[in-house]
């Protein structure tokens, strides 16, 4: 009996909108997928499926499902797939500019092997890595985007500096995060409303306030929403009016926080309250 020839799909890439500075897609290939060539951004990646392969200083790198690639400006490689399957990834590019705003004149961070296991990077990349389908709010990109800077630089090994911080405009984005925190809030508003720039802003409220603006935003949202559907609004009307993009944004937040769905949530907190 002869073997049959597994069916190949065909390539395909994806893009999402690029949003100040950041470039996001994620793509299938089959054989070999480029030449070599450069970017003068970090290209951040992470594999999803088969095996992802390439040459890279001096050396061929491959990378397995759920490994993060991380490709230094202007080092050149290629790509091919590892294994007749093909591969899939989600890639990222990031203008050197933007890290080097978060680090504050600190060495740009480099990894030597361009593939990594490290947990670390792996939690920092994971909200910019989401499927190009959904779109980032301007607070969550850039939260992501020093989360990403924060942890290269650990990863890589670059000396950190502290700095006090300034309570003061930390308190003020608080306060405007509160009122707001039903609607998408711009980081230019958040800017003004503070005094400070985004990323020394982003400094101060994770030293005061032990998280970051957009995860304190969220977490308002995600009072708002345990509230009604208390009350007994729906899901759907609930995600809504507390500012989520839909109902499965919602439930992602919710799950991710909570370690409950909102309707699992909904009959263990009713059942308590009704006792």
């Amino acid at each position: 009996m002869s073997r049959q020839t597994p069916v190949l799909h065909p390539d395909w890439v994806k893009h999402a909108e690029p949003i100040e500075g950041v470039e996001r897609i994620e793509a299938w290939f089959h054989g070999r997928a480029y030449a070599m060539h450069r970017h003068d951004t970090y290209a951040i990646g992470r594999t999803l499926a088969g095996v992802q392969s390439f040459s890279y200083r001096r050396s061929q790198r491959n990378s397995l499902p759920g490994n993060t690639l991380v490709l230094h400006p202007d080092e050149p490689h290629d790509g091919q797939a590892g294994t007749a399957e093909g591969f899939q990834y989600r890639m990222i590019y990031i203008e050197p500019a933007i890290f080097q705003e978060v680090l504050g004149g600190r060495a740009l961070p480099f990894l030597e092997g361009g593939v990594t296991t490290d947990p670390r990077l792996a939690a920092a990349t994971a909200t910019l890595l989401q499927h190009v389908g959904y779109t980032l709010e301007p607070l969550e990109q850039s939260d992501a985007l020093a989360d990403v800077a924060h942890a290269l630089a650990a990863v890589a090994g670059v000396p950190a500096r502290r700095s006090k911080g300034d309570f003061l405009a930390a308190r003020r984005a608080r306060d405007y995060l509160q009122v707001n925190c039903a609607r998408i809030v711009t980081l230019d508003e958040l800017e003004a409303a503070t005094g400070r720039d985004r990323w020394s802003l982003s400094h101060d409220f994770r030293t005061f306030y032990g998280t970051s603006p957009y995860r304190y935003l969220t977490m308002r949202r995600l009072d708002a929403v345990r509230r009604m559907l208390l009350a007994g609004t729906s899901l759907a009307h609930a995600a809504a009016s507390a500012g989520f993009a839909d109902q499965s944004h919602m439930t992602r937040h919710f799950s991710k926080t909570f370690g409950l769905t909102p309707g699992h949530w909904l009959q263990v907190a009713g059942g308590i309250q009704r006792g």
